[in-house]
């Protein structure tokens, strides 16, 4: 199982600032990331929170779940949360972070992540295909 994890105002996805983000709502994401998973033949189960301890909690019990993967998008977290970042670092399963705008062409307080250096990977700026990228990467057999 790949566990899709969106954090703060990504439920406003399809609304919010949508020449930045897109037009694709958190729920057609969620579907898209379900359509890839049915793909490859492993179940997605995607959650969002606008609180941080939620994203910490979904991270640490990731393995006792089944999941064998996290998409993450923590973001404004990511430029942030040291307690994010120390969450990805406790866990083994891998974690690969994805925003849908490219942050380092963005303001300069979005150019470092905090959270991504204990990440597997990162995909930036590719929009909703970044998910699909990420959950692809994340069943294939590819070393991490």
């Amino acid at each position: 199982m790949i566990l899709v994890l969106n954090g703060p105002n990504l439920n406003l996805l399809g609304k919010r600032e949508p020449d930045v983000y897109g037009t694709v709502s958190l729920a057609e994401l969620d579907g898209s990331c379900v359509e890839a998973g049915r793909e490859l033949g492993v179940d997605v189960v995607c959650r969002q929170s606008n609180h941080e301890g939620e994203l910490i909690d979904w991270l640490h019990g990731a393995a006792a779940e089944g999941a064998t993967g996290v998409v993450l998008n923590p973001g404004a977290y990511a430029h942030t949360s040291i307690a994010l970042r120390d969450a990805i670092a406790a866990i083994e399963v891998p974690v690969v972070e994805v925003h849908l705008s490219n942050v380092h062409a963005r303001e300069g307080f979005r150019h470092k992540s905090v959270t991504a250096a204990r990440c597997a990977g990162s995909i930036v700026g590719l929009g909703a295909d970044g998910y699909a990228l990420a959950v692809r990467h994340l069943v294939s057999d590819r070393p991490r």
